[in-house]
């Protein structure tokens, strides 16, 4: 890694994105062919109408290596510029060694730092703020950022509750050292309350569930949801972190250009959002075509954003996480 002689505080900019999508699709006709189930009770419900499920040979890995090469390339920039690599996922390859540590090593960006991040779907949004900071120290010049997910292996199948909201898949950034003072990170939270853990879990035996196992499906190392308080949780928390956002921030809401929120569902992004009066062309969505992507959803859509050409330098963005822990997180960026 390079460190700089003398440290300066920096601007942050976003320098390249990238996404790596598994090909297989799975339609919500398709799972009712499985489970008790309708395309139509699907997408009333959550807005989802189709997801990606990562066949055998696809992991965790080989999607977070695809999408932070595509990050680079996007960024113009070689995997050995890379100070610093975060994956963000609750699905890693393995508890040791790192995700991170063999993506860094697969894409040829060794010795870079490398760390798993483990906040759900606020993982991505944990990551980027970390990122952030480490580069305004002046000691770290570009770190990629990746939210990587294969939830297709912890849901059960089974379970009409849960397997019709969950897709796999990628999503990276890389951000970098400017000499915009004024670029970056305007306003910054990370939130947790671990008390209310049971309402979405996956647990590994019998010791690990909640005293309350009403509605444990029965099958462990899957996904358990208790999904109305999930909902109630969801959609209060989302609205308060986007006012507390603006308002820390010193903005107003017409000043975003674009929201970009957790994928969990359309009901709950439609919810806080017409609580706050917010234009419903300001407020990203794509989870009608990738279901709920973790920790990936946010980057995904970034991506999809700048590939549009939706989003341009100058442009205020609000980038908010919401998932098991419970965890919360915002990131309001000048571009």
């Amino acid at each position: 890694m390079r460190h700089l002689a003398r440290p300066q505080p920096a601007g942050v900019r976003l320098a390249g994105t990238g996404k790596a999508i598994p090909s297989k699709v799975v339609t919500n006709e398709d799972l009712a062919a499985k489970v008790d189930t309708s395309d139509a009770w699907i997408s009333r419900r959550t807005g989802i109408r189709q997801r990606h499920i990562a066949e055998e040979s696809t992991t965790v890995r080989t999607l977070a290596v695809a999408s932070i090469q595509a990050a680079l390339s996007n960024a113009a920039m070689e995997p050995g510029d890379l100070d610093f690599l975060i994956i963000a996922t609750l699905t890693p390859e393995m508890c040791c060694p790192s995700t991170s540590a063999r993506v860094v090593a697969e894409i040829g960006a060794t010795p870079a730092g490398a760390v798993d991040l483990s906040a759900a779907c606020s993982g991505f949004v944990y990551g980027l703020n970390i990122a952030t900071g480490l580069i305004q120290t002046g000691q770290y010049r570009h770190i990629g950022v990746v939210g990587a997910e294969t939830l297709s292996h912890i849901v059960d199948w089974t379970d009409r509750r849960t397997c019709v909201l969950f897709g796999d898949g990628a999503g990276a950034v890389v951000v970098s050292a400017s000499d915009n003072p004024d670029q970056g990170c305007l306003y910054q939270s990370m939130a947790s309350d671990g008390t209310a853990w049971q309402v979405l879990y996956c647990a590994r035996t019998e010791d690990d569930l909640p005293d309350d196992r009403d509605g444990f499906s029965g099958n462990f190392n899957t996904l358990q949801m208790n999904g109305r308080e999930v909902y109630r949780f969801a959609v209060s928390t989302l609205q308060k972190t986007i006012t507390e956002a603006i308002e820390g921030a010193g903005i107003r809401m017409d000043d975003l250009a674009m929201i970009v929120p957790h994928q969990s569902n359309q009901r709950i992004l439609e919810s806080a959002i017409d609580k706050l009066g917010v234009p419903e062309q300001k407020v990203y969505s794509n989870i009608d075509r990738y279901g709920n992507t973790s920790a990936a959803s946010i980057p995904i859509c970034l991506n999809e954003l700048m590939e549009a050409d939706r989003l341009h330098e100058g442009d205020l963005v609000l980038m908010v996480g919401l998932g098991g822990g419970l965890t919360w997180a915002s990131s309001l960026w000048r571009l």
